[in-house]
């Protein structure tokens, strides 16, 4: 990842106009993340998805659990978990799975607590029970630490050795990856960050750099890229703040928008002749849904943060519609051509 100097990136840009309040010194701790690990897709065929996404990427399965299937992400742990929808809708699952080192659930859960978070009761629905609520759940010997943030995203703290395993950490997936039937396309080599829709951009990124710590590593436009461990990784919420007469806004469902992998010698051009030489080609309208099986690359311009003449940001879906982007293993929704210039 490239990086400015914080003095530059001031000059350039008012990256401060909304200027956190972690900034300020506070006497709470904070849960330290380390990464991204996870996310979860509900699809209406798992065999159809399984082929497609090993087809393309050729990802190994890492583990098969509670009727779906993890896929290893570059080396892992990270994954991508595939899940029959069932009668539901397809969708991209409203949980961002990230890790945290020297993982101890109780630790985390007092943590919590002094945010304002407070202990779900066994009645309260969901993994989380809740905006604003925390629950330890025991799946077999594995300690799993799901948090509602305050829209009700469901976040699931684990290890950073987690692989959606069993044993006392997660981490005990199958011994040896079992190969993907073909050798893909391309390959992916880590997820890069999430874009969520929120009731309220504002209130989340306050939450997120409060309770996590999480620093401010890009800015598109109005929205701010938080970043997830020390990397390229981050978080980015999309939604506008308060309520009629700027009264703060009822929380309502988050959902994710799209997942972001990136890949080494990203080149766009490439990328979409690939796409389209496995059935996805470029949409035919540039507005309105994207459908199925159609790609397309967005220009972020430098009004929004990007390089001149546009960063290019490059789109998928998956036969169920489901939106997801590729980007370089550089790319940390900054400015560049590669989006690789953010803060230090």
């Amino acid at each position: 990842m490239k990086t400015i100097s914080r003095r530059n990136l001031l000059q350039s840009l008012p990256f401060f106009a909304i200027a956190p309040r972690f900034l300020s010194q506070t006497s709470k701790p904070v849960v330290s993340v380390k990464a991204l690990n996870y996310f979860a897709l509900e699809v209406s065929d798992m065999k159809r998805s399984l082929d497609f996404y090993q087809g393309l990427f050729g990802m190994p399965v890492q583990l098969h659990r509670d009727g779906g299937v993890l896929l290893r992400i570059g080396n892992g742990p990270q994954f991508m978990s595939l899940m029959p929808a069932g009668s539901n809708p397809p969708r991209i699952v409203p949980n961002v799975g990230m890790s945290v080192g020297n993982f101890n659930a109780d630790r985390i859960v007092a943590t919590l607590l002094e945010h304002g978070v407070t202990k779900a009761q066994a009645s309260d629905p969901g993994l989380s029970g809740g905006p604003m609520k925390v629950r330890i759940k025991m799946r077999d010997r594995t300690q799993e630490v799901y948090l509602g943030d305050p829209d009700g995203l469901v976040l699931q703290l684990q290890d950073t050795s987690f692989c959606g395993g069993s044993g006392p950490l997660g981490n005990m997936c199958l011994a040896k990856p079992e190969p993907s039937p073909k050798q893909g396309l391309m390959a992916v080599k880590n997820l890069s960050h999430f874009t969520i829709n929120s009731s309220d951009g504002n209130r989340s990124n306050a939450f997120y750099r409060e309770v996590f710590g999480l620093p401010d590593r890009s800015k598109q436009g109005a929205a701010v890229g938080l970043g997830v461990g020390p990397g390229v990784m981050f978080l980015m919420f999309a939604g506008g703040g308060g309520g009629r007469g700027g009264a703060p806004a009822a929380p309502k469902p988050a959902s994710i928008n799209h997942v972001c992998m990136n890949m080494e010698n990203f080149v766009p051009d490439a990328v979409m002749k690939t796409l389209a030489s496995y059935g996805i080609p470029q949409r035919e309208n540039p507005q309105g849904p994207v459908g199925p099986l159609k790609s397309y690359i967005s220009l972020r311009m430098e009004n929004r943060g990007g390089a001149p003449g546009g960063t290019p940001e490059l789109y998928f879906t998956d036969p169920d519609g489901l939106l997801l982007q590729l980007q370089d293993v550089t790319y940390c929704g900054g400015a560049g051509f590669l989006g690789n210039v953010c803060v230090g």
